[in-house]
C-alpha cells in the first residue's frame, strides 16, 4: 500500500532557499510504504543537492508532481496552478497563512484538497515536534542579534584594551515568545548586557533564567494560544511611558511581537526613536507583517533619525540548511501521525493536532477562524469523526505544465 509523496522546488519569490525534506528525513520514513518523488533541484539552495537524496524520482514537470502526489509537501504556499493540478482527496502540507491567501484556501476548498497548515500546528505539548513556527522562529531570533551585531558601530562584550575598558552594549528585546528568548540567550552569549520585555508577565522567569533583566509595566495582556492580544489605547500609553527610558539607553534593540492574523503591533514610534542614541540598531522580525517599528520598511536597512532599522523578511531561509533541517522533521513527525506501515495513510480528525491544524478537508474550510475571514457564508465542516484506514486516492492525469506560475 504504497503512498506517493512529492516536494516542490520553492519558487525565488521573498529568497525562499529551503526545501521541505531532506535526505536524512527521507531514508526515516520509506519505511512506511512511502514513494518519494522531487522537484529537480529542489534541495539545492538550502545545500541539498539531488544527488544526496536515495531512493527519490526527480522531475522538472512541477504539475506532474502535483497531480500524481497523495501527499505535496512544500514550505510556502503553493501557487493556484499546483493547487489545480492536485487530485481530489490528495493532501498538502506547507505553510498557508489562509488569511493573507483566501483565492488559495478557496481553491483548496472547491478541489477537496485536505491541507494542513503548519502554522495552524496547535501550541501543546504533544505537537512540540510538528510545531514549525517555533523551530523556525529559534533561528530567525539567533540571526537577529548576528543581523544587529554587524550593523552595530560597536562591539557587543565588554573588553579590555592596553588604553582601557570597552564597556558591554545594552540589547532590549522586546516580544519574548521563541524568538525573543532565543535573540536574549544570543545576546547573552556574546557578552551584552540584557534586558527583555513582552506584554505576557509569565514570560519574566524565563527572561530572568536567561541571564537578562525583565522590564516590568504593569500590563497583563496574555491571549490565547501562547500569543499575546491586542492591547487597548490605555495600555498601549502606559507601556510607552514605561519603555521609552529602556529605548532611548539602547544600543541594539530586537522586536519580535505578533497577532496572529492580524498586523504587527507597533511598539516603537517615531518619537521614541528619535530619543534613541546615534549609531542604535534596531532589529525588526515584525517587518514582514507590517513592522513593530514606526518607519520599517519591509525587506530594506533605512536611516530614521539616529538610529538604523533593519526589516528582514523570511530570515529563516538566510539559514536554510538547518532551518530545512528542523521543518523537514517537523513535517516527518506529522505524517507520522497520518501514515503507518500496515494501514497506509489515514486520517483521524478526532485527534486535536489532525483537526487543529486541518484547514481544509472534504471541500470545507475546516478551521473556523479562517473559514469566516475568507468566506463567511461557506458551510461549517461536520462533527469530526475518525476516518478508516484508505489507500491512496486514485491517480488524475498529469496536467501540462506551461511554465507560468500565477501571482499569489
Amino acid at each position: 500500500m504504497t503512498v506517493k509523496i512529492s516536494v516542490l522546488k520553492e519558487r525565488d519569490e521573498g529568497g525562499e532557499r529551503r526545501v521541505a525534506l531532506i535526505p536524512q528525513v527521507v531514508e526515516r520514513l520509506t519505511p512506511l510504504g512511502i514513494s518519494f518523488s522531487m522537484e529537480t533541484s529542489a534541495g539545492v539552495a538550502s545545500s541539498y543537492p539531488d544527488s544526496t537524496y536515495k531512493d527519490v524520482t526527480f522531475s522538472s514537470d512541477r504539475n506532474a508532481l502535483a497531480a500524481d502526489a497523495d501527499i505535496l509537501l512544500a514550505v510556502q504556499p503553493p501557487t493556484l496552478e499546483t493547487v489545480k493540478a492536485m487530485k481530489p482527496g490528495a493532501i498538502l502540507i506547507s505553510f498557508i497563512y489562509g488569511r493573507n491567501n483566501p483565492d488559495l484556501v478557496k481553491a483548496l476548498r472547491d478541489g477537496k484538497i485536505t491541507c494542513f497548515a503548519m502554522e495552524l500546528v496547535p501550541r501543546i505539548s504533544r505537537a512540540q515536534a510538528m510545531d514549525a513556527l517555533s523551530s523556525q522562529a529559534t533561528l530567525a531570533g539567533y540571526y537577529a542579534v548576528l543581523m544587529g551585531a554587524v550593523h552595530m558601530p560597536k562591539i557587543l562584550p565588554m573588553m579590555t584594551t592596553a588604553v582601557g575598558s570597552l564597556r558591554a552594549a545594552q540589547v532590549l528585546v522586546m516580544g519574548l515568545g521563541v524568538a525573543g528568548l532565543q535573540s536574549l540567550a544570543t545576546a547573552k552569549r556574546l557578552g551584552a548586557i540584557t534586558e527583555g520585555y513582552d506584554v505576557r508577565p509569565e514570560t519574566k522567569e524565563e527572561a530572568q533564567s536567561l541571564g537578562a533583566k525583565f522590564v516590568d509595566t504593569g500590563v497583563d495582556a496574555t491571549g490565547q494560544g501562547g500569543y499575546a492580544r491586542e492591547l487597548t489605547d490605555d495600555e498601549k500609553q502606559k507601556v510607552r511611558k514605561a519603555l521609552s527610558d529602556h529605548i532611548a539607553r539602547s544600543d541594539l534593540i530586537v522586536t519580535t511581537a505578533a497577532v496572529p492574523g492580524k498586523r504587527a503591533p507597533r511598539l516603537i514610534d517615531a518619537e521614541q526613536i528619535k530619543a534613541m542614541k546615534p549609531g542604535a540598531v534596531i532589529i525588526d522580525l515584525g517587518a514582514e507583517s507590517g513592522g513593530n517599528c514606526e518607519g520599517t520598511q519591509a525587506g530594506q536597512t533605512v536611516q530614521v533619525g539616529p538610529t538604523t532599522i533593519v526589516g528582514p523578511i523570511n530570515v529563516p531561509s538566510m539559514l536554510a540548511e538547518q532551518a530545512s533541517e528542523l521543518y523537514s522533521k517537523n513535517i516527518m513527525h506529522l505524517l507520522q501521525q497520518i501514515i503507518t506501515k500496515d494501514k497506509g495513510l489515514a486520517l483521524d480528525f478526532t485527534d486535536e493536532v489532525i483537526s487543529g491544524t486541518a484547514l481544509t478537508h472534504d471541500g470545507t474550510i475546516t478551521n473556523d477562524g479562517i473559514r469566516k475571514a475568507v468566506d463567511p457564508n461557506s458551510p461549517a465542516p461536520p462533527a469530526p469523526a475518525p476516518t478508516p484506514a484508505a489507500t491512496p486516492a486514485p491517480t488524475a492525469p498529469a496536467a501540462n505544465d506551461t511554465g507560468k506560475e500565477t501571482a499569489k
